[in-house]
Order: structure tokens, then sequence, then C-alpha cells
């Protein structure tokens, strides 16, 4: 029995060439404005001193303090990260006494840094959180990214609108032409995270403070979560 059927599918088999049937291309897109769930802040802790011994102890005290401030604001552990402690000699430059344009490099003590990310998770509480690191002696924030934990979520959303968008689209223009679409044969999604900009992607929204930051100065805003997709239908 399991061989007539192989056969009368062999027999029914016929391979189709698609490039010569008629058919249609259009591109779809869609883009959806999510409110950010999760903050994440980039900053470094640097104390200089004429002793390597009193920097290291004045890092370390500005650690304590941060980490007891994730600790207050109940943040885990586990999103606050810490990079290995930088040790540098610092150096600058004098004007060389009895001289007019002569300058000469001298020692200026030591510089001790060590790099932190904080992973904020209830969003309301970002800018009393920012606040009060910073009235904990952290100066140099390098940047602060508003995110999405159901990034998945609305970039599969994003998705299925770009793919209604491009049948939508493909529809209107057969129409004009008293034809229809059939099946597509083709479906590509263009991956826009690789051109995002770096201060509005698809998944992020990425601020650099200045030193005219103050306290209620910074919008969380939305981040924009976009989809892209090329899709190819039959033409009836």
């Amino acid at each position: 029995m399991s061989l007539v059927c192989l056969c009368i599918v062999s027999a029914n088999a016929q391979t189709v060439d698609i490039g010569k049937l008629p058919t249609i291309n259009t591109i779809g897109t869609a883009e959806i404005q999510v409110v950010p769930d999760t903050a994440t802040l980039s900053f470094s802790i640097m104390k200089k001193d004429k002793s390597v011994t009193v920097a290291k102890k004045q890092n370390d005290e500005t650690i304590a303090k941060v980490t007891a401030l994730a600790r207050r604001f109940n943040i885990n552990a586990t999103d606050v990260k810490t990079d290995y402690i930088r040790v540098a000699e610092v150096t600058r430059r004098v004007k060389v006494k009895n001289s007019e344009d002569d300058y000469e490099t001298v020692f200026d003590g030591y510089s001790v840094t060590r790099n932190l990310v904080v992973r904020l998770t209830d969003i309301g509480k970002f800018e009393t959180f920012l606040t009060a690191l910073l009235e904990a002696g952290v100066y140099n924030v390098a940047n602060v990214t508003f995110s999405s934990s159901e990034l998945r979520k609305y970039k599969d959303q994003a998705r299925a609108m770009a793919i209604r968008a491009a049948k939508e689209k493909a529809e209107a223009i057969a129409r004009e032409i008293g034809q229809s679409i059939g099946k597509a044969v083709s479906i590509e999604e263009e991956n826009l995270d690789e051109n995002r900009s770096g201060s509005l992607n698809s998944n992020s929204n990425t601020l650099v403070l200045d030193d005219e930051y103050s306290a209620g100065t910074v919008s969380v805003g939305t981040i924009t979560v976009k989809a892209q997709v090329d899709v190819r239908f039959l033409l009836n």
C-alpha cells in the first residue's frame, strides 16, 4: 500500500519555476512606540591623590555608597556590575621657571578608577536614583540607556504589522490593474538593528548626561521598535 502511494505522489509531483510566474514584490514597514521599563546606567568612579593608598580608599568608600544605595532601591546584586580597579600615574605640564615657552611634565599623583553598570528595573525610581547617585559622589555618568524587557513581544507585533502592510500594499497595486494576488512565495525580513542609531534605535534610547543636568530634567520618553519585510506574492 505504501508503495502505491509513493508512486502516485511521484507521478503527480511537478517542479514549478517561480521565476517564470507573474509576481509582485512589496515592502512593508511598521513602527511601535513603547514606553521603556528598564534603565541601565553606566558610570565611573575616579579618585585622585598624591598617595595611591588614599586614592584607593576614597574610591572604595564611594563604591560602598553606591552598593548601599542599590540595596536601598531594592536593586538585585546581579544588576550591579563592577569592573576591575585601574590605577594610573597622573602628570601635568607646568611652565619652567624663568622661561617663556618651556614646559615640563611633573608628577601629580595617582588616579584610581572603577567602572560600574547598574540596571534599574523599576523605571519609576529612575529620577530619584540618579539624583541619589550624584549626591553619593558619582559625577562621571557616561550614559543612561532606556529599554524594554518585553522587546521580543513588541518585535513580533511590529513584524506582523509589517507583513499586513506589505499584503495590503500588494492588494491595492494589483487591484488598480484589475488583478489580485495569490500566495506569498518568499518573505525576507530586514535586520534593522544592524543600522540602528546610537541615540534612538529599535530597542533602546540612550541619553548622555552633561554638566547641566539637574533633578527632574531627564525625560524617559519612548523607544521605537521597527520591522521591515520584503514579500513576493503570486499575481493572478
